[in-house]
């Protein structure tokens, strides 16, 4: 008899990634023995990062946790998770708006597969406030953001806004900083 082993996927856009999202996934390593970040290539939002260049800010950020795989994925999450044999979902919770997207994300992949559980991680209050599109926006307006993602990742932003600029293809990331 094979034992069977506790497998979960993590997935998101990671666009880029930041340490809020690098606290879920080595928290869920604790929890389960395989953790997947699932990098998803098609999102419906604009990107800044391609689908290559966010699996590798992931996987080096994520380096040093053998239990931690990365890799790219298309299609519903739940049929990934059921390819990879996963057993769970795992999502991340900042603030309490983010609670209504993900009940009803968690109502559809019940759904669509109720032998797959969503477990949901509370986000570190030292992470709280960061999300990818917070990070986008302070980095395109030139600002620090190392406190919240990896050295890696502050210089992929850093070349990316550059690029655009000298590109002569800037696009508007600013949500609420700029005013």
């Amino acid at each position: 008899m094979s034992a069977i082993i506790r497998r979960a996927v993590y997935p998101g856009s990671f666009d880029p990634a930041h340490y809020g999202h690098i606290d879920i996934a080595t928290r869920a390593a604790r929890v389960f023995e395989e953790v997947h970040v699932a990098v998803y290539a098609r999102p419906a939002k604009t990107l800044l990062f391609s689908i290559e260049d966010r699996v590798k800010m992931v996987k080096d950020a994520l380096a040093d946790y053998p239990n931690i795989l990365v890799a790219p994925y298309d299609g519903l999450t739940v049929d990934y998770a059921r390819k990879i044999g996963a057993m769970a979902i795992i999502r991340g919770l900042r603030v309490f708006s983010d609670f209504e997207l993900e009940f009803r994300m968690a109502l559809a992949n019940r759904r669509l597969a109720p032998e797959i559980e969503v477990v949901t991680f509370i986000a570190d209050e030292r992470h709280i406030h960061i999300s990818s599109s917070t990070v986008r926006e302070i980095a395109s307006l030139g600002g620090d953001v190392s406190s919240m993602v990896p050295p890696e990742v502050r210089d992929m932003l850093t070349a990316k806004f550059r690029q655009q600029r000298n590109d002569g293809q800037e696009r508007d990331y600013v949500i609420s900083l700029h005013d």
